[in-house]
């Protein structure tokens, strides 16, 4: 069984033992999180639920393993000819979580 979840603008194809790299939550390591926001279920069969846009009562449980930073990126921007240039850093956000069960 997998759901199709949005959280953080996102959306992640889930199923339970999974763990994924989501946008950063207001919440600590070890606690537990709740996605109401569930827009397909699917079972082993084959057999779909879609939402519209989301599956009424459907929930997704995780556990929040870690919150961290991802690798730094480099961002370099320049205009030609006119000597402006620009060099960033930058380190995404996140929270990694563990998906313990699919409660349609």
């Amino acid at each position: 069984m997998y759901a199709v979840i949005e959280t953080g603008g996102k959306q992640y194809q889930v199923k339970a033992g999974d763990e994924v790299f989501i946008e950063k939550l207001d919440v600590e390591a070890d606690d537990k999180v709740t996605f109401d926001k569930v827009m397909m279920i699917a079972n082993d069969e084959g057999a779909a639920t879609v939402g519209a846009p989301y599956v009424e009562g459907a929930t997704v449980s995780a556990k929040v393993l870690k919150n961290g930073k991802a690798k730094k990126i480099t961002v370099f921007t320049y205009k030609p000819k006119k000597g402006e240039k620009r060099k960033m850093g930058h380190r995404q956000p996140y929270t990694k979580v563990q998906i313990e069960a699919i409660n349609a």
